[in-house]
């Protein structure tokens, strides 16, 4: 990205504090965790992964330490088109699983999903493993995959899955969101 993406304006906000604001208008409780020595915008505080390096799947895993609930709702930082309604969504068909997981296009979406609070060992023994694909946390459990039908009254254009990794992407997403060109435009002036 060439700067630091969650500090990057989205509106009146961070990309960092308008993905946790989405979150926070699905769930009451909201635990974000950064990876060490990671600065965040805003004077937001945050857990810490156990080193640097690590991947989402050590973050998941302090996260899903820390909720006070049986499930948790897992976002990446650099979601800004999330919709609440997805994760009530989400969390809704997540009953009687220990995890639920979007598919798009047949992949999974690991960063974008519901887990229960009982496989934070479980995400701590991968980490230990050296196994740091978030995906690995929902092999071998109860899990329920959720097609893209099964998510378009939440969500139609499927928008909350898209992530800002790239400049691209960052542009993209702040034209879906009636906020302009972007990076593009703020380079040329």
């Amino acid at each position: 990205m060439g700067s630091d993406k969650l500090a990057l304006a989205f509106g009146g906000e961070t990309l960092l504090a308008r993905t946790v604001r989405l979150v926070r208008e699905a769930v009451e409780e909201v635990v974000l965790v950064a990876r060490e020595g990671q600065a965040l915008p805003g004077g937001l505080e945050a857990l810490r992964d156990p080193a640097e390096g690590l991947g989402p799947l050590a973050g998941i895993a302090v996260g899903l330490e820390a909720v006070q609930g049986e499930r948790a709702f897992v976002a990446a930082a650099d979601m800004p088109l999330l919709r609440p309604a997805l994760v009530k969504r989400l969390l809704a068909l997540s009953q009687g699983y220990d995890a639920c997981v979007p598919a798009l296009e047949g992949i999974p979406v690991p960063t974008c999903a519901v887990y229960a609070k009982s496989l934070a060992a479980r995400a701590r023994e991968l980490v230990a493993a050296r196994e740091l694909r978030a995906s690995a946390l929902a092999a071998g459990v109860r899990t329920r995959h959720v097609a893209p039908d099964e998510l378009r009254d939440a969500d139609p254009e499927l928008e909350s899955f898209l992530d800002c990794d790239t400049p691209a992407d960052y542009e993209a997403a702040l034209r879906r969101a009636g906020l302009g060109p972007g990076l593009t435009a703020a380079r040329r002036s």
